[in-house]
Order: structure tokens, then C-alpha cells, then sequence
């Protein structure tokens, strides 16, 4: 008799989701501050919904490649879903650079200096070849990845490609780069302390202006 709610207990446990913590990760708009306030950062940089970005994620694209889906669809004026589909297929995003008929030299952001990883290989193919040659360069998924959320994060915040960079050399993640700048903002403890274009600099020169106009 114990045989059925055995059957049934195994049956209702099949039912449930199994990916418990992609849910979380997927939900993390709620549940992790951090998360929601890069999503945020993504929509408002690509002019897009927070829902649509959501929306990429729940197709399982991790959240430090959504600006790469959404990048991508803007170059090549196509919804995000093209991208989605072509990803989800197994290509690369090389490939599905190449596809649109794009390439590589879409993802060059300038730097006064480069060394190291994750950036000295992939500036490399750059330097390496005059510029006429770099439609031949092929750029691995990390390599793409990480150019495009520099550049993302650089333009979004009007901060120092280089410094993003020194960032990202460091070991965080785009999640918590963001939220570091985000945090350091003008207007904020802090702000243009580890910035290149020189916030803090800018806010000397207005209060010396200032000084000047008194006087």
C-alpha cells in the first residue's frame, strides 16, 4: 500500500522545477540588487524595455552577454530575437557577426595602453594588422564579450575605456563593475576617483571658476 504514495511523491517531484537556482539568477531583477541595477544600465545605454532585456536573459543568454545580443541587433537592425535564435543554435558570436554581414572591427574600442589579460590578446589582432586587414581577425566568444561591455560600460557612464579595462584586469565582473561606477558617479561619495577623464578634475575647475567669477 506504501508503493503509490511513493509513485506519487516521485510524480510531484518530477513536476517541479529543477533549476531552482537559474531561477533566482533569471529573477534576479528582485532578488539581487546588483543584477537589477546592470539590467537597468543595459536597458537605458540600448533604449530598450528592462522587460525586453529580462526577456533575453529568460532564454538563458548569461547577463554579461545580453549587451551583445542587443549590440549586435542594433548594427545589424534586427530584433534581439534574430540573435537569440542564432545563439541558441550553437554559433559563435563571431559567426553570427559574419551573418549580418559585420565584422570584427565593430567591437575596437581605443585605448591609450593594453596589457594583459583579458584584453592584451584580443588588442593584439588589432595592433598586429593595419587596419584595411582586420576584417580577417577572429575574435573568440570571451574575447567579443568583453569588448562589448567595455565599450557598454565606458559610453554608458562616459568613464575611461582604460579604466574599465584596469577593472575587468582585476578580476570583477561587468555586475560589479557597473555598480562600482554607478556608485562613484558626480554627485556621489567618491565620484571620478578612479576615472580617467577626470570627474573629479572637472569638479576642481568649475569651483576654481567659481572662485575666479567673485573675485
Amino acid at each position: 500500500m506504501r508503493l503509490p504514495v511513493i509513485l506519487f511523491a516521485l510524480m510531484l517531484s518530477a513536476a517541479m522545477p529543477v533549476h531552482a537556482d537559474n531561477r533566482v539568477d533569471v529573477g534576479a531583477t528582485i532578488v539581487d540588487g546588483n543584477i537589477r541595477n546592470f539590467y537597468l544600465a543595459i536597458g537605458e545605454y540600448y533604449r530598450v524595455p528592462e522587460r525586453e532585456v529580462v526577456l533575453i536573459r529568460d532564454r538563458h543568454i548569461p547577463h554579461h552577454e545580453v549587451p551583445v545580443v542587443l549590440y549586435l541587433a542594433q548594427r545589424a537592425h534586427v530584433e534581439p530575437g534574430m540573435i537569440v535564435d542564432l545563439r541558441l543554435k550553437g554559433q559563435s558570436w563571431m559567426d553570427i557577426t559574419l551573418h549580418f554581414g559585420l565584422g570584427p572591427d565593430i567591437y575596437y574600442v581605443p585605448m591609450r595602453e593594453v596589457s594583459g589579460p583579458p584584453y592584451g590578446h584580443a588588442y593584439g589582432h588589432y595592433k598586429n594588422k593595419p587596419k584595411k586587414q582586420w576584417k580577417n581577425i577572429r575574435l573568440d566568444d570571451d574575447e567579443v564579450v568583453n569588448m562589448v561591455n567595455l565599450r557598454f560600460i565606458s559610453d554608458r557612464y562616459k568613464y575611461s575605456p582604460d579604466t574599465v579595462a584596469r577593472m575587468r584586469s582585476g578580476g570583477k565582473d561587468f555586475v560589479v563593475i557597473n555598480e562600482d561606477i554607478r556608485k562613484s558617479r558626480p554627485g556621489r561619495k567618491g565620484a571620478g576617483q578612479d576615472d580617467d577623464r577626470g570627474y573629479g578634475k572637472s569638479k576642481e575647475k568649475n569651483k576654481n571658476k567659481k572662485g575666479r567669477e567673485h573675485n
